[in-house]
């Protein structure tokens, strides 16, 4: 893998089809390689929890905004501003939609689609992506559906849900996007990304990868992190004393508070990875001419992100 595909995990083959389709977007037929070499406005990525369907459409988005040419390694380069902005959250004309509730109403929707049909301001596409597309209202689902039936010529859908089933998403909103699946990734690929990019060793890399469930991110947090190796530990104490009577009450009660304890131990380290690399995307830590007026200048992102990660937190 390469640029901004090197987040995915023991995904090659959905590597291959965006890139494919990146390349069909900017009418680079020449290197379209392998997968199906063809470009749509709307698309479903699917996969089980920690398979990286999230990190799968931005990538994907990074790579339809990316300006790098085929030798830099573009689509998807990873260096560009396009690229690095659309990773960050910061790119003017791609559009996250994290809940900031337990669902995604009609009426914020109806202000995304409003603003997707817009023609881009700096980027190729205006682009949308719906992170949670399973925690769309019906009123939201129609909304949604009328924009992707009859598209604007420069918008992009990138929706994700856990599955196609009915239950996580719409059958008339799954008719007409492109459907990508992720699998579950390997033991051997997770452990070959905490070996590589965490420069863990070979040992601790495989038990965390063989105990992980297939989720990269708690791989990565039991081979890092000693408190979260403790916490696993008790929780399966937990589990066994729940099977003695005597013990199944007070157990039970353990269990769900080392569950919220771990919740919040989790979002709090994400919140901080996602700050410093929105801050870092907007200009922090530069000397550069200007850069201290531009970071002033996106107090508003930065807002924006601190009311998204409460509201996460608040899910937790």
């Amino acid at each position: 893998m390469s640029g901004v595909f090197t987040r995915l995990v023991g995904q090659e083959a959905v590597e291959a089809e965006l890139l494919a389709a990146a390349r069909a977007a900017r009418g680079d037929s020449a290197h379209s390689g392998a997968g199906d070499g063809t470009m749509t406005h709307a698309w479903l990525i699917t996969g089980p929890p920690g398979s990286g369907r999230s990190v799968a459409a931005l990538c994907f988005a990074a790579a339809l905004q990316c300006t790098g040419s085929f030798d830099d390694g573009g689509p998807g380069c990873g260096r560009c501003r396009a690229c690095t902005t659309t990773m960050a959250g910061t790119h003017a004309d791609v559009r996250r939609v994290i809940p900031e509730g337990l669902s995604i109403g009609v009426d914020e929707m109806r202000a995304i689609v409003q603003i997707a049909s817009r023609r881009p301001s700096s980027g190729h596409r205006q682009i949308v992506v719906i992170e949670d597309a399973d925690r769309l209202t019906e009123g939201a689902a129609n909304a949604l559906l009328k924009v992707v039936e009859e598209p604007p010529p420069s918008t992009v859908f990138l929706l994700c849900a856990p599955s196609v089933d009915p239950e996580d998403i719409a059958v008339t909103l799954r008719s007409r996007c492109r459907h990508v699946a992720l699998v579950t990734p390997s033991t051997e690929a997770i452990a070959g990304v905490l070996v590589d990019t965490d420069g863990l060793d070979a040992e601790t890399a495989g038990w965390a990868a063989s105990v992980s469930g297939g989720h990269v991110g708690r791989a990565r947090r039991l081979a890092t992190d000693p408190e979260a190796r403790q916490r696993r530990e008790r929780a399966l104490g937990l589990v066994r004393d729940a099977a003695t009577p005597a013990r199944a009450y007070a157990a039970a009660e353990e269990l769900v508070a080392a569950a919220e304890v771990e919740a919040v131990v989790l979002t709090a380290g994400r919140a901080e990875a996602e700050t410093e690399e929105l801050r870092t995307a907007l200009g922090a830590g530069g000397t550069g001419k200007g850069t201290a007026g531009a970071l002033r200048g996106a107090a508003g992102a930065i807002k924006d992100l601190e009311r998204r990660q409460k509201s996460r937190h608040t899910r937790a």
